[in-house]
């Protein structure tokens, strides 16, 4: 007889294997796709859900109803990233959300970033010129959090090599010192539990053309929930869309704006979110955490074969991005091989995603091997 300990465990392990059938109906790479880290695949659904929309605004039917499409996607992504609907914004680019944040702060701010993050994260607090902003190596940001720093903001996961930040230490230093967090979560969101990183994080953002499989063009972004955090922030951005009534907000200055985040949306790639609705649907029935453990299993067992042939990757515990130094070389043969992945800086890099199967970890290793 099973303890209910012991049946607890079980509906965990069963909660976290992946509906093989559902990705191969909705997945169906040409290739070795090793490359999720750059973009990810798009499901059947969502191809199928593009081409009828554009089918129709091509043959003059009204594309007004898409934007329902746009609700669904942002109650989807609220869903996934824990947060109530109302501190989600719809946009196109995380800069554009990096752009919203650097523009809410004082002139001699400080804002401390990692070395080597992702562009669209920091360079909008670079280029407003009037700001003080520190980099330092990403293990060292938290310890580098002090009294003066207004903002730390930090890719939860690093695009170049996968190595996955504290971002509970990063919370408790922020706090410590009154300043905010701002978290990208674009490497994250789709095979890691990122609502634990939304409850950390003052600011997060997120693209959805990567690990949760919509079309480009579609990016989330989370507001804080406390009103002094929310009124600071203008909506420098804002159209008609970021309206309470949209539709009575077309011309002139809006004025009334949403009282929810969606004061802060860009107006929405229509079409893209009719894909990113779909896409984020599957993304849910797969569940999140069986995603995590089927990809870092794939990465774990890469990283070993990368042992056996005497090769280490950069240290990315728990993440399924694996960097190899000077091995960036060999892009070029192993996509003429059939297999697509990244050079990053001289680097191989190596994503393993819900669509991936241990034959593909294995195909890789073999043609690395010679």
């Amino acid at each position: 007889m099973q303890t209910s300990g012991e049946h607890q465990v079980q509906e965990q392990v069963q909660e976290q294997v992946l509906d093989a059938a559902l990705v191969r109906a909705q997945y169906t790479p040409a290739t070795t796709y090793l490359n999720t880290a750059s973009s990810g695949l798009l499901p059947v659904r969502a191809a199928d859900a593009m081409r009828s929309a554009i089918a129709d605004m091509a043959e003059g039917r009204s594309p007004d109803s898409l934007f329902g499409d746009v609700e669904e996607a942002r109650a989807a992504f609220a869903r996934i990233a824990g947060v109530p609907v109302g501190r989600v914004a719809v946009g196109g680019s995380v800069a554009v959300y990096s752009g919203l944040i650097a523009a809410s702060l004082p002139a001699g701010a400080e804002v401390l970033t990692a070395e080597g993050d992702f562009s669209s994260t920091v360079n909008p607090f670079h280029v407003r010129g009037d700001l003080k902003v520190r980099a330092v190596p990403l293990d060292a940001l938290a310890d580098a959090v002090r009294p003066g720093t207004a903002l730390v903001a930090v890719s939860a996961v690093q695009s170049a090599d996968g190595r996955v930040v504290d971002v509970p230490a990063l919370r408790a230093a922020t706090r410590a010192h009154g300043a905010r967090l701002y978290v990208d979560v674009s490497q994250a969101a789709g095979w890691y539990p990122v609502a634990a990183l939304a409850a950390d994080a003052d600011y997060l953002a997120s693209v959805a053309f990567k690990w949760l499989t919509c079309p480009r063009g579609a990016v989330f972004f989370v507001g804080p929930q406390d009103p002094e955090g929310f009124e600071a922030l203008t909506p420098v951005f804002g159209g008609w869309t970021a309206g309470e009534k949209p539709w009575d907000s077309c011309y002139g200055p809006v004025t009334e704006l949403a009282h929810s985040a969606r004061r802060f949306d860009e107006t929405p790639g229509l079409v893209a979110y009719t894909g990113a609705r779909q896409s984020l649907a599957v993304v849910e029935e797969l569940g999140v955490a069986a995603i995590e453990a089927h990809a870092l299993a794939l990465a774990d067992r890469f990283r070993a074969g990368l042992a056996s042939l005497g090769c280490e990757p950069v240290p990315s515990p728990g993440s399924p991005i694996v960097s190899v130094p000077e091995l960036g070389a060999k892009q070029g043969e192993l996509q003429g091989a059939g297999i697509e992945l990244s050079n990053r800086a001289g680097n191989l890099r190596a994503s393993f995603h819900l669509y991936n199967t241990t034959a593909d970890v294995d195909r890789l290793l073999d043609v690395l091997s010679g």
